[in-house]
């Protein structure tokens, strides 16, 4: 089972969040980035760019957050954070 945490923050509050699971035999990207894709879907978000420092941070910590830079249209929250809570043996 790969379960991702999204979490939209505010003046240091949570505002809202969402766990997305995917238990399909798929690749970690492809679960990645179905997740995001069902993220944006449930908070009316556009697809956040993901930048060089935000790739490095998932690679590091199984966890991202994306600012204002990383979006196109303008943002009514500080950031979105994403978070890896459970992976695939």
């Amino acid at each position: 089972m790969f379960r991702m945490w999204a979490k939209e923050w505010k003046s240091n509050h949570l505002v809202k969040d969402v766990v997305i699971e995917n238990d399909e035999d798929d690749t970690r990207t492809h679960k990645v980035f179905g997740a995001v894709d069902k993220v944006c879907a449930e908070f009316d978000l556009g697809h956040p760019i993901w930048l060089d420092n935000n790739i490095n941070e998932f690679k590091r910590h199984a966890k991202v957050r994306f600012y204002q830079d990383s979006f196109v249209e303008n943002i009514d929250f500080d950031y979105l954070e994403l978070q890896v809570i459970e992976e695939d043996e």
